[in-house]
């Protein structure tokens, strides 16, 4: 057993799309429940991350009904539940690195929420961590944004730009290789 499945931030608050705005790749949820579904199979370890945002009145704050995981990943039975109030899970509870690390797993496969956002970051550290990394881009999703950026000016990025992106800089940069569920299961 040397390869673990990392489900990031697969939360119901992310359904609230009048916070988060326009999102991408419907998709998302019936594509990361095809690979945990193939990581029982395998008797491979799932790790389920969630994000406890600390703003009160946001939807993956602990006291939101969206914090809690989508049917899906609930159902499912997590080798272990990390939780995380930043970006990447290896900053969560319990320590993401030292859990891998004592079970000898040296490869992780990251799907889930937001694509570049707590995705990029995880698979980011995971590769700079020495782990031989996957993302699974289909089974990832994120939202549209439009932000003023000093020195710029007004940038806007659809969610499929953005998830376009991320694949680009994981894997031109060589942070991690970027596949499809298909490619998997």
């Amino acid at each position: 057993m040397t390869r673990a499945l990392l489900v990031i931030d697969m939360q119901q608050g992310f359904d609230d799309l009048a916070f988060w705005g326009a999102t991408t790749n419907p998709d998302c949820e019936e594509n990361v429940a095809a690979l945990i579904a193939h990581w029982r199979r395998t008797g491979e370890p799932v790790v389920v991350v969630r994000h406890d945002s600390v703003s009160p009145g946001a939807p993956l704050h602990p006291s939101s009904p969206g914090n809690a995981l989508v049917a899906a990943v609930a159902a499912a039975e997590a080798d272990v539940l990390v939780t995380k109030q930043v970006n990447s899970a290896f900053y969560g509870e319990p320590d993401l690195h030292a859990w891998l690390g004592e079970r000898g797993i040296q490869e992780v496969v990251v799907c889930g929420i937001q694509t570049n956002m707590c995705v990029e970051t995880t698979a980011r550290m995971a590769g700079n961590l020495g782990y031989d990394t996957t993302v699974v881009l289909d089974a990832t999703r994120t939202f549209d944004l439009d932000e003023e950026v000093a020195g710029v000016g007004r940038v806007t990025r659809t969610a499929a730009d953005l998830m376009a992106g991320t694949a680009l800089v994981l894997q031109g940069g060589g942070f991690a290789r970027v596949v499809r569920t298909a490619d998997l299961v």
